[in-house]
C-alpha cells in the first residue's frame, strides 16, 4: 500500500485550515452566506489584510465560494461549497468540545499569560 502525504486524517484537516482565522470562518459561513462585512463583524479581532488572505487560500482550495455581483458599491458574498461544509459539519465536536470546556481553555489560557510574563521579566 503507498504511503499517503499525511500521517492521519487530523492531519490532513489541519493541512486545510492551517491558519489561525480559518476555522472561525468555516463556522461563521456554516451559518449561511454571508457578505465580507458581516464576516469581519462576526470573527472580530481579524485585520482586515489577513482576513481576505484567508478568504482567497480557502477559496482556492475549493471550500469557500465568492460572488462578486459587480455592483458599485460592491457587493461580494461568501459561502461554504459543498466540500466546505462537508469539513464544517467536522468542526461542530470541536466546537461543542470549546463550549463545554471553555472555563477550563480559560484557566489554561491564564497561566500560559502568567508563564510569558515570568519569562519576560
Amino acid at each position: 500500500m503507498k504511503k499517503g502525504a499525511f500521517t492521519c486524517g487530523l492531519d490532513a484537516a489541519l493541512f486545510v485550515l492551517g491558519g489561525k482565522w480559518k476555522p472561525l470562518i468555516l463556522f461563521h459561513l456554516a451559518h449561511g452566506t454571508r457578505r465580507y462585512g458581516e464576516l469581519r463583524r462576526a470573527i472580530g479581532r481579524v485585520s482586515d489584510k489577513v482576513l481576505i488572505q484567508q478568504l482567497k487560500e480557502l477559496q482556492a482550495d475549493g471550500i469557500v465560494d465568492r460572488t462578486d455581483f459587480g455592483e458599485i458599491p460592491p457587493k461580494v458574498e461568501y459561502s461554504l461549497t459543498a466540500f466546505g461544509r462537508t469539513l464544517g459539519k467536522a468542526l461542530v465536536p470541536l466546537c461543542e468540545w470549546g463550549t463545554r470546556n471553555s472555563s477550563g481553555v480559560e484557566a489554561i489560557m491564564v497561566r500560559r499569560k502568567a508563564r510569558e510574563h515570568r519569562h519576560a521579566a
